[in-house]
């Protein structure tokens, strides 16, 4: 994907377009809204939610000539591509090869998130302190790995799950059984300590090299359970900041994973373009990488965005056009931002679609309170109903995490599906509670 480095006009009077239908884009799409510098918002698909600030477009997003064709078709400046599938399959590419500046990783940047031992690769050649692990294809493997690692097993299906590749057990029979099931697994010792969840915009220019700038720290909350209980989701909620984070952890990151990272891709000749997601555990040993994402975590980006004081185009077009070294840091407001996700019947081991949705139009005038969908749609009547597992994510901000997520639970009680289920302990002990 090749990168041309555009005068600081260009990241004025931007026309943007995003790629998905989730959360995450409807976030990125307010954001945009919002920013003074961007002249027009289109989605595609999107999804009814965002119809309130964009202008929606049907689009296949796993295809990048749809992409680029539709992003040619609106004259847009800049293109955000959402999702992980759509950038391991390689639409930046196709959408950077119009000469459209995108904001993504190419498909190669993008295994970093695509397969897991191609970031554990990576990782080991920078240096970047992780779980020792092992990539395993067949049965005897992956018991020699189980053994060698011993419990809790950690074992994670090698490419794309939605965030639910993951099974942590104490049982090795259920934890073989994952390995099998999977084409390809990485077997990893177990982490202990509390996870975080660091974003970082990260551009790369011939002149600059690698220009790396972490947001603040997130946490989220993968269980579909109180507690931590039960099976892994993509993600039942989140909260920024973290009052409990250790001094100098966001620098810590920066130069201990998030740059050396970065500088190896270069290395390798597929530098790394748009927000690199470094999943965290603090361990008794020190900071560890148990992931890394190539695009806006989900549901982190929700609260994030909405105590973003910089505006998101300069931003994202500085990433995607090489400029990012010539544009101020991200600046964020006080205060905190708590959201909680209120998920479908059957989620996570399915989803209920056309369950009619009410109340969330009683928080449209809330300015402190947003609900951002993800699994939505209008029904032939026009009612807005569930159209996946996790539907929306009520997103408040406060003037600390408490009263952050007070706001965020009092808008979850004013709407209702059927089947709707929801985890009551965001942010619980950030907030003071037990």
């Amino acid at each position: 994907m090749t990168l041309a480095r555009v005068p600081l006009s260009r990241l004025a009077d931007v026309k943007t377009l995003v790629i998905g239908t989730g959360g995450r884009e409807h976030a990125l799409v307010e954001s945009l809204a919002r920013d003074p510098g961007v002249t027009e918002v289109h989605a595609a698909p999107g999804n009814p939610g965002m119809a309130a600030h964009a202008t929606l477009h049907q689009v296949d997003p796993l295809s990048g000539e749809a992409v680029a064709d539709l992003a040619e078709r609106l004259g847009v400046d800049l293109v955000v591509v959402g999702p992980e599938a759509p950038l391991v399959a390689g639409v930046a590419d196709a959408v950077a090869a119009r000469g459209i500046a995108v904001f993504g990783p190419s498909a190669e940047a993008a295994q970093l998130e695509g397969s897991k031992a191609f970031a554990k690769d990576v990782m080991n050649a920078a240096g970047v302190p992780t779980a020792r692990a092992f990539v395993c294809t067949t049965a005897e493997e992956a018991a020699a790995a189980l053994d060698e690692l011993g419990a809790p097993y950690v074992v994670k299906d090698d490419g794309l799950a939605a965030g639910k590749g993951v099974v942590v057990t104490d049982d090795r029979d259920e934890a073989l059984a994952h390995a099998v099931a999977c084409e390809r697994v990485v077997i990893e010792e177990f982490l202990d300590g509390p996870e975080v969840s660091l974003f970082a915009l990260c551009g790369w220019s011939e002149a600059d090299g690698a220009t790396v700038y972490p947001l603040q720290p997130a946490q989220d909350f993968k269980r579909i359970h109180d507690g931590e209980q039960g099976p892994n989701t993509g993600g039942m909620g989140a909260y920024t900041p973290l009052p409990w984070a250790p001094a100098g952890l966001v620098e810590e990151v920066l130069r201990d994973v998030l740059q050396p990272t970065v500088d190896e891709l270069a290395r390798r000749g597929t530098p790394f373009v748009g927000l690199l997601y470094a999943g965290l555990a603090l361990t008794s040993r020190g900071v560890r990488v148990i992931e890394f994402n190539a695009r806006f975590g989900d549901p982190e980006t929700q609260p994030l965005l909405m105590l973003l004081d910089s505006p998101l185009s300069p931003l994202l077009m500085g990433a995607a056009t090489g400029t990012l070294a010539s544009v101020p840091p991200p600046a964020w407001k006080s205060g905190a931002a708590v959201a909680v996700v209120m998920a479908s019947a059957g989620y996570p081991a399915s989803s209920s679609s056309g369950d009619v949705i009410v109340g969330t139009e009683t928080l449209d005038r809330e300015s402190d309170v947003a609900v951002l969908h993800a699994g939505t749609a209008r029904d032939a009547a026009g009612r807005l109903v569930t159209a996946g597992g996790r539907v929306l994510a009520v997103t408040a901000v406060g003037t600390d995490v408490a009263d952050a997520r007070a706001k965020a639970y009092e808008g979850v009680a004013t709407i209702s599906f059927p089947g709707a289920q929801w985890r009551r302990d965001i942010a619980a002990p950030a907030a003071g509670l037990p």
